[in-house]
């Protein structure tokens, strides 16, 4: 068996099993309900929920409870973020009460407004620290706990090996690694030869992820890591298909329901806007709709008129945006579509 192959075998999280091993990844301000739910339908292996602040969530505030809503899928995976002990524990029975299968501990957020509240991947600067958070959630529910982490802050701290070693005697039952350090956000190419380490210090799954675009990066990920499935984020901007494209690559059959045509894209991508207005209510939704229009529109037009994509990107009125989205989707080559839907 190829490592390619590899992905299309179902994967087990403890006692919850995963139908293939191509994952999408949590990605806040994305990964919502709508998002999530395409994303399955084409075939990804297993959807995260956005990264959720679990002392919002303790306290009942903000959007938080809307976030880790079920939204009907085999497996629901919540991934909670936070710095207090009380409020990790409090929030994951929260989420488990809610209907979450799986929950996952973020350690890996490099953003300042997450790291400068001591959460996310800061959490990587104090081990001892981190795993009373991983003690606190692990004890506080009966579902698989797992933990996505960093490979360390910066080049002078490469701590993944030990956090996730750490983890897994604290009871984390699978570990997802992004290929770089905080300090590099998104620059540079993720180093898929240091997660083989985290790979070598754990006997339980390790997900790779950083810069898996394609099969093929998903096979090189793979092979260079050792890891037991892999992870996609970005690359699913415009394209929700993307974990759906790579598992069917795998040997799972075609990718359900990828739009072939300009025509079909145009109706996709109308579709899901107009889901996104249902999820959020009109006001909400249009603003919350603009940043995935925009992944669309760059992903799949070229040379668009600047009046006809501030049509589409700055109305009020839905059904405006829908007739310039048409517009500008309906000008896309039907041969060059083949080329960006991947």
């Amino acid at each position: 068996m190829t490592d390619l192959e590899k992905l299309g075998e179902p994967l087990s999280i403890g006692d919850v099993t995963i139908r293939n091993r191509v994952f999408l990844a949590p990605m806040s301000g994305v990964t919502d309900e709508a998002f999530r739910t395409r994303a399955y339908a084409h075939g990804a292996g297993l959807v995260v929920s956005e990264m959720v602040a679990s002392g919002e969530l303790a306290k009942g505030r903000g959007s938080s409870g809307f976030r880790i809503r079920h939204s009907g899928l085999p497996v629901h995976m919540v991934q909670l973020a936070g710095r207090e002990a009380a409020h990790m524990a409090e929030a994951a029975r929260i989420a488990v009460g809610e209907g979450a299968d799986v929950i996952d501990i973020n350690m890996g957020c490099p953003a300042k407004k997450v790291t400068g509240g001591y959460a996310g991947s800061a959490l990587m600067r104090d081990l001892d620290y981190a795993l009373t958070l991983i003690d606190a959630v692990v004890g506080a529910v009966d579902v698989p706990v797992t933990l996505k982490m960093r490979l360390g802050w910066d080049d002078d701290v490469l701590n993944a090996p030990d956090l996730a070693s750490r983890a897994e005697q604290a009871g984390v039952r699978m570990v997802t690694v992004h290929g770089r350090t905080r300090c590099q956000f998104y620059q540079g190419k993720a180093d898929w030869r240091a997660i083989a380490r985290v790979k070598q210090a754990v006997s339980i799954p390790v997900v790779a992820n950083g810069d898996v675009t394609t099969p093929e990066d998903a096979a090189g990920i793979l092979d260079q890591s050792g890891a037991d499935a892999v992870m996609a984020g970005r690359s699913h901007y415009g394209a929700p298909w993307t974990a759906g494209m790579i598992a069917a690559a795998a040997g799972r059959g075609a990718a359900t329901g990828v739009p072939r045509s300009s025509s079909e894209l145009a109706d996709y991508v109308v579709a899901h806007y107009e889901d996104m207005l249902v999820l959020y209510g009109i006001e909400s939704g249009l603003r919350q709709a603009r940043k995935h229009l925009g992944w669309y529109l760059d992903r799949h037009t070229t040379e668009l008129p600047d009046e006809l994509r501030r049509r589409v990107l700055t109305s009020f009125e839905p059904q405006q945006v829908i007739s310039s989205l048409r517009e500008a989707l309906a000008a896309f080559g039907e041969s060059t579509f083949e080329r960006n839907a991947a």
